[in-house]
């Protein structure tokens, strides 16, 4: 695998978004603290595929992120925990895409646990209060969890026992994703975990057998039509609710405003629709494939909010998000350069805010087995 360094200050990279993870484990997550603390490792960064795959997940994330994310998910599945050790080293083959860095899905969990629809936790708690009870707890499937930061998320915010089954196609990134999971829910129950190495375009609902809930974060914008139709006939066959978080809408707002900002994002947003993705048409899809299966389906907003404080975030965005418009539109080249060149400087002067627009989907499936 090659090793990538920092880009430089208004380079624009050719493969736009989070770097690839290097060879050496040191690069890669930390362990998580000792005391297991629900936000996980590290305790300075917080830190999310994917995305997808990332899939954790949503900046609208930079485009190599979801080439990544979506990568993540086109693997055979074999099932069992990561080692305490890690994954073995497996050779990359050369047409394989590039391991999905653990570093970008650190540096944005913070911006994405901030965004996430806590609106949507209410109804969701009502309906799985309404679901038959499990021996072991409330099973929830994580599709494209990345280093998991859907978890450390969520389960603190729900009562009683869960496990986690984390589906990921990398085996770095289940590794801290199990290490980093929660181990208690909101009201102290135990949480656990597997791991799962899955292809989520051969989704099925046996994949979904016995689950409570399906959740993903940064993922309906790096699938096709097909395949949100598959994921929302699993669901609904399942009987399960889906709470998918992060999708990108489609919409930049960026202060002070720059006479270029209006044409690197429409040339980002079509460079998410290339080759049959989704992008900013992901929700308006998903919602229309859930609701055909008798699904009640709520959105809202989830925006990163970006100032002082996540200057980091913002300048790795920055750089992926006009990388990704100029590969879109070669001709923006030399305008978009310049355009980066003044964003960074304005972001490393605490100068600049941003604001990512995405939005979150909870699908509430019609229980199976009877219940009403």
């Amino acid at each position: 695998m090659r090793r990538t360094t920092a880009s430089a200050a208004g380079a624009i990279p050719p493969q736009p978004g989070p770097r690839e993870a290097t060879e050496s484990r040191e690069d890669l997550v930390p362990p998580p603290d000792p005391a297991g603390s629900p936000t996980g490792w590290p305790a300075a960064r917080a830190a999310q595929g994917t995305a997808g795959p990332s899939a954790d997940g949503g900046e609208e994330g930079p485009a190599a992120q979801r080439n990544d994310e979506r990568a993540t998910l086109r693997l055979r599945e074999t099932d069992g925990p990561a080692g305490p050790d890690g994954p073995d080293e497996e050779p990359q083959h050369p047409d394989d895409p590039p391991r999905f860095a653990p570093e970008w899905l650190r540096l944005r969990e913070p911006a994405d646990a901030a965004a996430r629809a806590r609106e949507l936790l209410e109804p969701l708690r009502i309906r799985l209060a309404g679901l038959p009870g499990r021996a072991g707890g409330l099973v929830v499937h994580d599709l494209g969890c990345g280093t998991g930061s859907m978890g450390r998320w969520l389960a603190p915010l729900l009562d009683g026992g869960q496990h986690w089954v984390l589906h990921d196609r990398d085996p770095y990134l289940l590794h801290f994703a199990a290490a980093g999971a929660p181990r208690s829910a909101a009201d102290g129950s135990r949480v656990t975990v597997e791991t799962r190495r899955g292809d989520l375009a051969r989704l099925t609902p046996d994949a979904l057998a016995g689950a409570g809930l399906v959740t993903a974060s940064a993922l309906l914008d790096v699938l096709t039509t097909e395949e949100v139709g598959a994921l929302a006939a699993a669901c609904a066959a399942a009987g399960c609710p889906a709470l998918l978080t992060l999708s990108v809408a489609g919409r930049v707002e960026l202060a002070p405003a720059h006479p270029l900002d209006a044409e690197i994002t429409e040339a980002f947003n079509d460079h998410q629709r290339r080759t049959g993705l989704l992008g900013p048409d992901a929700v308006t899809v998903a919602v229309e494939a859930f609701a055909a299966h008798g699904a009640t389906v709520r959105t809202h907003p989830s925006h990163w909010r970006l100032g002082p404080g996540e200057s980091a975030l913002t300048a790795e965005w920055l750089r992926g998000w006009v990388g990704a418009a100029v590969e879109q539109r070669p001709e923006l080249g030399e305008r978009a350069g310049r355009y980066l060149d003044e964003r960074l400087a304005a972001c490393a002067a605490e100068e600049l805010t941003v604001v990512v627009h995405h939005t979150d989907l909870l699908a509430l499936c019609r229980p199976t087995g009877g219940a009403s």
